[in-house]
């Protein structure tokens, strides 16, 4: 069931933070922090800071890092791959209509 949440809130963080990882922070912080509780603002804190640290994109970093945090390796991958695919769908999607028309 972790699995699920993981996935369904990564999915609407990446759906709905437009403007990068910077921008996603306080949707991440009132998912994450706020509505489920999966972390405490220090904890939320050590993560932005080990999040800008570690080589990648911040989005992602945090994902990744709640994702181990709440389901293990198997939660990290989840939660790093639900929040690319809405953008991979528009991007796709995009790209379809494109060579159609």
């Amino acid at each position: 069931m972790i699995y699920l949440e993981i996935f369904w809130c990564y999915f609407q963080i990446g759906l709905f933070s437009i403007g990068g990882g910077h921008a996603a922070l306080p949707v991440v912080q009132s998912m994450v922090v706020e509505q489920r509780g999966w972390l405490t603002l220090p904890e939320f804190i050590g993560m932005i800071t080990i999040s800008e640290i570690a080589p990648g994109a911040l989005a992602i970093n945090t994902a990744t890092y709640v994702g181990v945090t709440m389901g293990g390796i198997l939660g990290g991958i989840i939660a790093t791959l639900s929040c690319m695919l809405p953008s991979f769908i528009i991007v796709l999607t995009l790209a379809c209509l494109y060579t159609k028309y």
